[in-house]
């Protein structure tokens, strides 16, 4: 093994400006983490990387497999984990949540493969449904970097990007710790996507597919249809929850081609059972058919471990339906315990409510919209006074922020509030939620930008400049944690005892004096939404329990 020693500060290994961040961490694992950092331009590029012009598109998967030989593993030890490989639009990552829960429910070893993280990297490798533990991931990470840094020089100085070394750690970590099985989770699209290095998992799924990452997949449907099937293996089957039109006979088409059976999956309410309607452990209406995807994954990741899978072919016009089983009792308490972080989650803290979703895209964002008006009229109802509704937004990744806000429109809000997706003013010592590539000043234009859209669909017009007061309806804050300090304003108790020695710089008496209606209502209602990195960020601080141990 790799001696332990390779990554601390003051090492050989590090030069440069990699030396000078690691100067600035606080112990040995958060070294690893800044270690990390330097392996990608952004925590934003977490799947398929965009490849020069006439490179072979296959490129991304021919240097996985040099970079897993370099590691000391070979594409056939990954048989061994007993895969669950699923991609999607929207959806992927609660579905594989239910998948694990189901699995583990059943008492077995399971590991977890997702991305990205909300609080913390190690949120990306979780064993038994924990992230792993401090000790392993920084004895595991210096393994796999002294390996391939050690071979650098006789592959041209090349080194796995973020999410390249992060799928290799975490396959190294679920072999090491011997694992049933393991839930993973694509990053983009999936025909080049770095999980996909796997050649034989036991089941694969098809979550509802969108219009994304159109720069990467395309920027049509079939388009990203097709990257999504890239992940169906030979005779190893697969299922997806219906699709919108144009993107299922493309499903069928790569299925066909590459000789995998695929099913459709039926309705929830399809399914029978003895205890009444299912209960899942996820809110909002669409995640009855990531539930439904993960019955039929779970059920068949069982069929196949007890070798009792019946052997079908692609026949007819369209794509058989998947038969609606009787859920086990152990099924039914999987679905109802499964815990999603940031995905459709209420958090109530005194008399502030919060309602987090990492929704990105049109469709989740219309997902979101429909779950929290129903959740948030249930908790208003339930009030014993008037209730405030306060909106805190940021969108990354090139998306427009103008489209994602209109959907907000209805719901509402007293105010809206737009911070980067920095944590704290200082977060020095916080490399998991550090963005490397984006400056400050970029990521609050790009908060100004967001907070001028608003206001035109609140039909205010354009916002003053950025050196002015804002006007009614609309603010803009340098972090997040002060964007919620402001949005709770002193009625969070795990906000105050949490940040106490974390305060922001005095707010302008003319933002305090905005803040008059959250100090008047009985309650405030908060929903945080637009990126899976804001969510991360407010759970920080707003819940303990993220702060994994």
């Amino acid at each position: 093994d790799i001696p332990l020693l390779i990554g601390y500060k003051g090492s050989t290994v590090f030069r440069g400006e990699t030396e000078l961040k690691m100067q600035s961490c606080c112990n040995f694992n958060t070294d690893a983490i800044c270690t990390l950092d330097t392996l990608s331009k952004s925590h934003a590029s977490f799947g398929e990387p965009l490849q020069p012009e006439g490179r072979n598109p296959e490129f991304p998967l021919v240097a996985m497999q040099s970079f897993l030989e370099r590691a000391g593993l070979v594409v056939e030890d990954l048989d061994n984990l007993n895969i669950i490989h699923v991609t999607g639009t929207k959806g992927k990552g609660s579905t594989c949540a239910f998948t694990e829960q189901i699995l583990r429910t059943y008492g077995f070893l399971t590991g977890f493969l997702s991305s990205p993280h909300l609080v913390e990297v190690r949120e990306r490798i979780r064993i038994n449904g924990q992230p792993i533990g401090k000790e392993l991931f920084t004895k595991y990470f210096w393994q796999i970097y002294g390996r391939l840094d050690e071979s650098k020089e006789a592959h041209s100085g090349s080194m796995p990007n973020y999410f390249q070394f992060l799928t290799l750690l975490g396959f190294h970590s679920f072999l090491q710790e011997k694992v049933d099985l393991a839930v993973v989770e694509v990053g983009i699209g999936g025909a080049y996507d770095s999980t996909n290095i796997s050649k034989k998992p036991w089941v694969c799924g098809v979550a509802s597919l969108g219009i994304d990452h159109t720069q990467i997949l395309g920027d049509t449907i079939q388009e990203i249809a097709w990257h999504k099937g890239g992940i169906f293996k030979p005779e190893v089957p697969a299922f997806t929850v219906k699709q919108p039109e144009g993107s299922m006979a493309v499903l069928k088409q790569r299925a066909s081609e590459i000789e995998c059976p695929l099913w459709v999956c039926p309705e929830l309410e399809d399914y029978q059972t003895d205890c009444g309607p299912l209960q899942l452990g996820l809110a909002g209406q669409h995640q009855r058919s990531n539930a439904s995807l993960a019955l039929q994954l779970s059920h068949t990741w069982l069929q196949r471990r007890h070798q009792n899978f019946p052997s079908t072919t692609l026949e007819g016009p369209g794509v058989p339906l998947a038969t609606p089983f009787t859920p086990s009792p152990i099924m039914t308490k999987g679905l109802a315990d499964t815990v999603w972080a940031g995905r459709t989650q209420t958090l109530k803290n005194g008399e502030v409510t919060y309602f987090l979703d990492g929704a990105h895209t049109r469709r989740s964002m219309q997902a979101c919209v429909s779950w929290f008006q129903e959740a948030a009229v249930r908790c208003e109802r339930n009030a014993s006074g008037p209730v405030a509704r306060v909106l805190v937004f940021n969108v990354t990744g090139g998306r427009d922020p103008a489209v994602m806000l209109n959907f907000l429109v209805p719901c509402q809000f007293d105010f809206a509030v737009f911070c980067p997706n920095i944590t704290e003013a200082n977060a020095s010592c916080n490399p998991d939620q550090q963005d490397l590539d984006a400056s400050v000043e970029n990521m609050l234009s790009g908060c100004r930008d967001n907070e001028r859209s608003w206001q035109r669909l609140q039909g205010a017009g354009e916002s003053p400049p950025p050196d002015r007061d804002t006007g009614p309806g609309a603010l803009v804050f340098p972090c997040i944690l002060s964007a919620l300090q402001w949005a709770a304003q002193g009625r969070d108790p795990v906000l105050l005892s949490r940040d106490a020695d974390k305060r922001e710089a005095p707010v302008k008496p003319s933002l305090v004096a905005k803040a008059a209606l959250q100090r008047e209502v009985r309650e405030i209602h908060v929903l945080v939404t637009g990126s899976l990195y804001l969510v991360g960020g407010a759970l920080k601080h707003l819940d303990p329990s993220s702060c994994s141990k």
